[in-house]
């Protein structure tokens, strides 16, 4: 394949705008850039707002029809920062362990709100795995079916019981809260759509 013609490539640190086939705007500066897969990375402004982070978008160049570069950079980009190899591998390891987790739960045939409260545990508390249909918290609380307060057994006033107690209670709390909310949304938008006929 004969090398990248002038136009054909991007250099770090560029900024540039480009319009999808979708017919969306995206614009940033150019982090990476292969040309013979033609996938551009751009790092973008966050969606969320905050200043401090950013949304970083990997665009196939086969579904963009147009690309504007605003502002070329021509000198050398500042090196790349060094990885912490230990720290992703642990990271990766975690993040395989959750999935089979939750892999495990559905060939188990836990109910979807054991799912989720699994999930809402998890969170707080790393220390959570499943036995069979229960949930096992810090070794010391069971969570059998229907996963409800009154489900939650371990050593009487302790605290990790108690604090569990908790989690499990504003869970269930915040689920149907939800509920009420898209009830409420469902029956507004219904209202709307009635009015509008």
């Amino acid at each position: 394949m004969a090398a990248p013609g002038p136009g054909e490539y991007f250099s770090v640190g560029s900024q540039v705008s480009c319009l999808t086939c979708l017919g969306q705007r995206l614009q940033g500066e150019v982090v990476a850039f292969d040309y013979q897969s033609k996938m551009l990375t751009l790092k973008c402004p966050s969606s969320s707002g905050k200043p401090n982070l950013s949304d970083v978008v990997l665009i196939n160049l086969a579904y963009v029809s147009n690309v504007d570069i605003i502002n070329d950079r021509t000198e050398t980009p500042p090196p790349l920062a060094s990885l912490n190899v230990n720290k992703l591998a642990i990271r990766a390891r975690a993040e395989k362990e959750d999935k089979l987790s939750q892999a495990y739960a559905i060939s188990a045939g836990v109910s979807v709100e054991g799912q989720q409260l699994f999930q809402t545990i998890h969170k707080t508390i790393k220390d959570c795995k499943w036995q069979e249909k229960n949930i096992i918290v810090m070794d010391d609380v069971v969570i059998a079916p229907p996963y409800q307060v009154d489900n939650c057994k371990g050593k009487e006033g302790g605290s990790a019981l108690s604090h569990v107690r908790k989690i499990v209670e504003k869970h269930f709390k915040d689920v149907e809260t939800q509920k009420v909310m898209q009830r409420s949304q469902a029956q507004q938008t219904q209202k709307e759509s009635a009015l509008s006929s």
